[in-house]
């Protein structure tokens, strides 16, 4: 997979060279390459932004740069479905775990980092690009979103993380939070591992884990329950939950 980001803090990009992300590259799983947007620019200032027609406040950044940039690094052509562009802004739909999925699977991702007040409204007709949000809070730019959606589709490539069942069981893989973790010691400050994982017993600690990870969404994101992906024992022990606090709830 190709990963092109367009930034105009390229530096700040130097932290896609450790962890996941840096063996991914050396690897060759992953080619992540950055790009100045000011490479793009036509005056002696390098000039990425301007001042909004109609007044307002801030600076807006300027179409030509952007557009140009996009295309320069999208010159090869690709069958429809293969590739993305995408523009890191507050207004984009929000990035779910589905649509990493669905992004992991792309030959190609463009990542564009927008500042300042906002992106000239143009760039999005003149290029296709869609809008993805990391959340409801605004930041000073799109580098640390570019790098949160680079993260999360690279880790889930083949071969990214040396054992795919853990990115197959993380959060939200399935649409429900994990289950708690623990490793040694099996005692701190009073507090143990719970007996059960200490067993040996796989089917019980498989029941646990899916309990624990079911009372875990219902608790703290009841809403991802409608669309999880369980099955029927998950069905069961949910069942099960709802059970209990139906009679906790009448006493």
């Amino acid at each position: 997979m190709r990963i092109d980001i367009v930034t105009i803090f390229p530096d700040m990009f130097r932290a896609l060279d450790w962890g996941v992300l840096g063996k991914a590259r050396e690897a060759g799983r992953v080619d992540i390459r950055v790009h100045n947007l000011r490479c793009w620019t036509h005056d002696r200032h390098r000039t990425t932004d301007d001042s909004p027609y109609g007044g307002g406040p801030g600076l807006v950044m300027k179409v030509e740069p952007l557009v140009e940039a996009v295309e320069a690094v999208t010159e090869g052509r690709l069958p429809d479905g293969e590739r993305a562009v995408i523009l890191l802004s507050p207004r984009g739909a929000p990035l779910r775990q589905d649509r990493v999925e669905r992004l992991a699977k792309l030959k190609q991702l463009v990542l564009v980092s927008g500042r300042y007040e906002d992106v000239d409204e143009r760039f999005l007709g003149a290029t296709g690009a869609e809008e993805i949000s990391i959340g409801d809070y605004v930041l000073s730019g799109g580098e640390l979103p570019s790098m949160v959606v680079v993260d999360a589709v690279v880790r889930l490539l083949p071969g990214a993380i040396s054992d795919p069942l853990s990115a197959q069981e993380d959060s939200f893989s399935r649409g429900l939070l994990d289950c708690p973790h623990y490793t040694r010691p099996v005692e701190f400050r009073g507090m143990s591992v719970p007996e059960v994982r200490l067993s040996g017993n796989h089917a019980a600690i498989r029941r646990w884990r899916k309990e624990k990870a079911l009372r875990a969404t219902r608790t703290r994101r009841p809403e991802l329950l409608a669309s999880a992906d369980l099955d029927e024992e998950e069905r069961e022990i949910l069942n099960e939950l709802e059970g209990l606090a139906k009679s906790s709830a009448t006493c």
